[in-house]
């Protein structure tokens, strides 16, 4: 029996480690487009493709590369030069608004001499046309002079988390974008409701209410007088306290206060006080109104 040649066995030639990602090996390995490859050769071999040859192009491109350069040198530069007279333009422009809010300081401290001057006159010139008990009533009334007494101090403010007014809220209608906040309508009831609940003089945040005084609202800041308030608002009403105090939260305008409470989380305190003190108001300036005389009576 013939003797079978032996067998090589060829041993197994390892894998590559990358052989499951042909892919992205191939994307390596050929990371260019073969249309580009060829036609960056055909370029190559006819001459185009590369720096420019002749001496025309290579002038243009160097003048070109020269003009860029100038471009952006002569930029830095104007920037570099122009930085600081902005920056001293800028300064100017800060200590010019800061002397101009200095000099309305100013004008406003004088404004508030003259008026407090003007209001003593006129208390001395009713001290001396006629009685003087009805010349302090009358001051009083009017608001020109200082008042202490018993009252009631009453502080409103906003709601500790304010939201945004929707769905048909009655409230967002009157042009602020907060159901949360106090408005001017509502410090005008508040305000209304304390006199008609038999409050003899009414300061809010310190500011003193007579018959000519006006509570508006601009944007979202709240006017009296035309000088704008700040939250929390507290009103002092003097008058018999007690029952000034229970007179208005039995009253339309203290209930409207109480719903505001409830239904919008406004906050609200009201103490009866044995002595408040009220600054008097600023001069009244009556523009129409003339006094009554003997031959406009006769």
């Amino acid at each position: 029996m013939p003797q079978q040649p032996p067998v090589r066995s060829t041993p197994t030639r390892p894998s590559r480690p990358d052989a499951s990602m042909s892919l992205l090996t191939n994307v390596m390995d050929h990371s260019l487009d073969d249309g580009y490859a060829e036609a960056a050769a055909r370029k190559t071999a006819d001459g185009t493709g590369g720096m420019p040859k002749t001496l025309r192009a290579k002038l243009g491109l160097a003048a070109g590369l020269v003009l860029a350069a100038l471009v952006v040198t002569v930029g830095a530069a104007q920037a570099r030069v122009a930085a600081p007279v902005v920056a001293k333009e800028r300064e100017e422009l800060i200590d010019r608004i800061d002397q101009e809010t200095d000099a309305a300081d100013e004008l406003e401290d004088t404004v508030d001499e003259l008026r407090d001057d003007v209001s003593r006159r006129q208390r001395e010139a009713l001290k001396k046309s006629g009685d003087s008990d009805q010349a302090e009533l009358l001051g009083l009334l009017s608001g020109s002079t200082e008042v202490h007494g018993p009252g009631v101090k009453l502080v409103v403010d906003d709601a500790e988390e304010a939201t945004t007014g929707g769905d048909g809220d009655p409230r967002e209608t009157s042009g602020f974008s907060d159901t949360g906040r106090v408005r001017d309508r509502d410090m005008q009831r508040v305000v209304n409701g304390l006199w008609a609940s038999g409050a003899e003089a009414v300061s809010v945040n310190g500011q003193r209410l007579t018959a000519l005084s006006a509570i508006r609202a601009a944007g979202d800041a709240i006017l009296v007088d035309n000088k704008p308030l700040v939250p929390p608002y507290t009103v002092l009403a003097v008058g018999d306290g007690k029952r000034l105090s229970t007179r208005f939260q039995n009253s339309a305008d203290g209930l409207y206060l109480h719903a505001l409470q409830e239904n919008f989380g406004i906050r609200t305190a009201i103490s009866a006080e044995d002595d408040l003190r009220l600054p008097a108001a600023p001069s009244v300036i009556v523009r129409t109104a003339q006094p009554r005389t003997e031959k406009d009576a006769s």
